[in-house]
């Protein structure tokens, strides 16, 4: 049948219908879906993209029967059975793995809730997420919950305890050691990350120091690899290294803008001109926000939630805050022009951070 079911067999889903699973990741740190640590599945799920739990007799009453608590799952109905509701109207694979995911864990000893599920850049294919309290249990949680799920479709779901117990299992074995690592400063976006890095050292930063390059797509499939930090700079939006449904500008500054998550509170955020949305994401986590630009092109607006602007006028970087105002030297033909001003705006600030550690940026 075109649709992926068998005739006499109720609708359910042919026995080589199934669904793939193409990544699998724990995230321990802030991360593009949560600041919470949360396990992340890629699916191809093939001929179920058609077949939601109301094509199919039987899934939502053998889904509540081996999990009861499956009634507090609000989902976005907003109220207690709203999941349930959801099941019985119609609803698809992934979304459903996600809930039994938690629920699995939940029945194992966790207390976990937050899990979202979105598609991905062709059809069939689904990215979802979930909330796990011990990483090898959320990553274990999620070959299980895709495997209850196919069950339902199928018609021979009776029982998850035996995947609760092997959950319970788990849990009592040791995690992987939470991130704990604090560092002085990371770098984000599409452009010139490295180069701005090498301009913070020849601008007097110590090579003790860890300024640490966070490219985007290792933000989008890891999370950061740290947990604190005193800085963060987001060069820009434009990213190449990520999946095409990441590089519109809504999810571009979502992602980047994880970095700002883990600066410590008054700590400081170095944003582009007109990046408005970012800019006030950072203030939202209580960071001190710091603006540069290429040229001199930077409004009012930047200047009203700026502690301090770095520019570029008449060929030389020009540092400004409330009190003072430097000359940082010509621009030079050898180094991108944004990884210059970014990194001695960068410099120009920390200096109010670690006057020990970091020598003032050059004048």
């Amino acid at each position: 049948m075109p649709d992926g079911r068998i005739e006499g067999n109720h609708g359910r889903p042919a026995p080589e219908t199934e669904i793939r699973i193409t990544a699998l990741h724990a995230l321990r740190g802030a991360n593009f879906w949560s600041q919470r640590p949360v396990t992340r599945m890629d699916l191809v799920v093939g001929r179920y993209d058609d077949i939601s739990s109301a094509d199919v007799p039987g899934v939502a009453s053998a889904l509540e029967r081996a999990m009861p608590d499956l009634i507090e799952h609000r989902c976005s109905v907003g109220e207690r059975g709203g999941f349930l509701k959801r099941l019985r109207t119609g609803t698809y694979a992934p979304h459903i793995i996600e809930h039994v995911a938690l629920e699995l864990q939940a029945m194992a000893g966790c207390d976990v809730g937050y899990g979202k599920t979105r598609g991905g850049d062709e059809p069939g294919e689904y990215t979802l997420v979930f909330e796990h309290c011990h990483s090898n249990a959320g990553l274990r949680a999620a070959a299980l919950a895709l495997e209850v799920v196919q069950r339902a479709f199928a018609g021979t779901l009776d029982s998850v305890d035996y995947a609760v117990r092997e959950l319970a299992a788990l849990l009592k074995t040791p995690d992987t050691p939470p991130l704990r690592q604090r560092i002085l400063c990371a770098i984000t976006g599409g452009g010139p990350r490295h180069e701005t890095r090498e301009e913070m050292l020849r601008r007097g930063l110590s090579d003790g120091e860890l300024v640490v390059d966070v490219a985007p797509g290792y933000l989008l499939h890891a999370g950061l690899p740290y947990s604190r930090s005193d800085m963060a700079i987001i060069l820009d939006t434009d990213l190449s290294d990520v999946p095409d449904r990441y590089r519109d500008e809504e999810r571009a500054r979502q992602l980047v803008g994880v970095v700002a998550d883990a600066v410590v509170r008054d700590g400081v955020v170095v944003v582009p001109a007109k990046e408005w949305e970012l800019q006030d994401y950072a203030r939202e986590r209580e960071c001190r926000v710091v603006i540069f630009a290429p040229d001199d092109d930077i409004t009012r607006r930047d200047q009203r939630v700026s502690r301090a602007q770095g520019l570029v006028r008449d060929g030389r970087i020009v540092l400004e805050s409330f009190d003072r105002t430097c000359d940082a030297g010509a621009v030079r033909e050898d180094a991108p022009v944004a990884a210059q001003v970014a990194a001695a705006l960068a410099m120009f600030t920390l200096e109010e951070l670690h006057p020990d550690t970091c020598l003032p940026a050059k004048r």
